[in-house]
C-alpha cells in the first residue's frame, strides 16, 4: 500500500476500525486458520506533501511497519507451518496466469471512468513489472496477468469512499484471481495480504489517477498496482522492521530504516551493508524511480502463492 502522491507510506489499522481514518495506512491483514483476528489493509495516502506530512505517520505507535513485529513472526510461522504441510517449502509456483477483475467505480457524473485502454496498458504495466522488464537485475516472477472481467458501477459514496462494503457486494472469483477496484478515496492504494482469511475484501483497491496516463502527479504510470499486487502475493514493504533484522522476511533487499520519497540514489538509511533499495517496487519511490523485484522477493511470492491462493 502507498500513501501520498510523494510516496507510499503504511500503518496498522483493523479494517474494522475503518479505512478512511486521515494519514493512517492500514496494512494488508491476517488471520490464522483458528485465529479471528480483523484484517489489516496497506495503504497509502495521496498528495504533493512532504512524506513526513502526509498522514501523521509519526503519531503511529507502530511507526512504518505493517504489523506489529510480534505479528508478523506469527504471521511468517504460520506461512511456513502451511508450506510444510503442502510440502510446498522451497518449491517455485511455475508460471501462473492470474485472471483479473476490474471494477472501475465512478461518481454519478461519471467522473473517474478510467477508459479500456487504461485498463488494456494497466494490465500490461502488471505483465511487465512482474516479468522483470524494467532492469537486467530485475528478477521475472513467473506471475502474469490478463483481464478476465470489466464491471462499471456508479456510486458516489462508493467512488469516494473505496469501501469494504463495496468491495464485499461486488467481488468476484477465487483468492486465485485479482480484483481490483479503481476508486477516488484519500489513497493511492490498499492491498489485502494473502493469509488474510476474508475472500470478500481479497483484492486491490487503486485511486483512479495512478493508472497509466491519469494524472496522479509522479505516480500515474500504473505502478502503484505493481506495489499493491506485490502485498496481495505476500511482500511486505522494504523497510518493515526499519534496520532490524528480519526486516521483510527477504534477504536480498538491503536493510531500510524508512520509507523513500522521490528517487534519492545512494541513500543509505541502515549501518548494515547494501544502499537502501529505492529502485524496488515495495518501497515508496516515485513510480519513474521503480525498476525491480528481487528473486528473494520472488521466492517469496511463489511461497506465498502456494500457501494461500494456489
Amino acid at each position: 500500500m502507498r500513501w501520498t502522491a510523494a510516496r507510499r507510506s503504511h500503518v496498522v489499522l483493523g479494517m474494522t476500525l475503518g479505512l478512511m481514518v486521515v494519514g493512517a495506512a492500514p496494512a494488508s491483514g491476517y488471520v490464522t486458520e483458528s485465529a479471528t483476528a480483523p484484517p489489516i489493509d496497506c495503504v497509502e495516502p495521496h498528495g504533493d506533501a512532504p512524506a513526513a506530512a502526509r498522514g501523521g505517520i509519526e503519531a503511529h505507535p507502530e511507526g512504518f511497519d505493517e504489523v506489529s513485529p510480534a505479528e508478523a513472526l506469527q504471521i511468517e510461522r504460520d506461512r511456513l507451518e502451511r508450506l510444510d504441510r503442502r510440502g510446498a517449502k522451497g518449491k517455485a509456483a511455475a508460471d501462473v496466469t492470474i485472471p483479473v477483475h476490474f471494477h472501475v467505480v465512478t461518481a454519478d457524473d461519471g467522473t473517474g471512468d478510467v477508459s479500456d485502454a487504461q485498463i488494456a496498458d494497466q494490465i500490461a504495466v502488471l505483465n511487465n513489472t512482474f516479468g522483470g522488464g524494467e532492469s537486467g537485475d530485475a528478477a521475472d516472477t513467473g506471475f502474469s496477468f490478463e483481464l478476465a472481467s470489466t464491471e462499471r458501477i456508479a456510486n458516489r459514496g462508493w467512488f469516494r469512499s473505496g469501501s469494504t462494503s463495496m468491495m464485499r457486494k461486488t467481488h468476484v472469483g477465487t483468492k486465485a484471481e485479482l480484483n481490483i477496484w479503481t476508486v477516488d478515496f484519500g489513497y493511492l492504494g490498499i492491498a489485502q495480504f494473502p493469509w488474510t482469511k476474508s475472500l470478500a475484501t481479497d483484492g486491490i483497491r487503486v485511486k483512479w489517477t495512478t493508472l497509466p496516463g491519469g494524472s496522479q502527479t509522479n505516480f500515474n504510470d500504473g505502478e502503484t498496482a505493481t506495489h499493491e499486487v506485490g502485498h496481495w502475493l505476500g511482500l511486505y514493504h522494504t523497510f518493515q522492521g526499519g534496520c532490524k533484522d528480519p526486516g521483510d522476511f527477504v534477504s536480498d533487499t538491503p536493510a531500510q530504516a524508512s520509507p523513500t520519497s522521490g528517487c534519492p540514489v545512494g541513500r543509505d538509511s541502515c549501518p548494515a551493508e547494501g544502499l537502501d533499495p529505492i529502485h524496488n517496487y515495495m518501497d515508496y519511490s516515485f513510480d519513474s524511480c521503480y525498476t525491480q523485484f528481487t528473486a528473494g522477493q520472488s521466492t517469496r511470492m511463489d511461497e506465498s502463492w502456494l500457501a494461500y491462493r494456489g
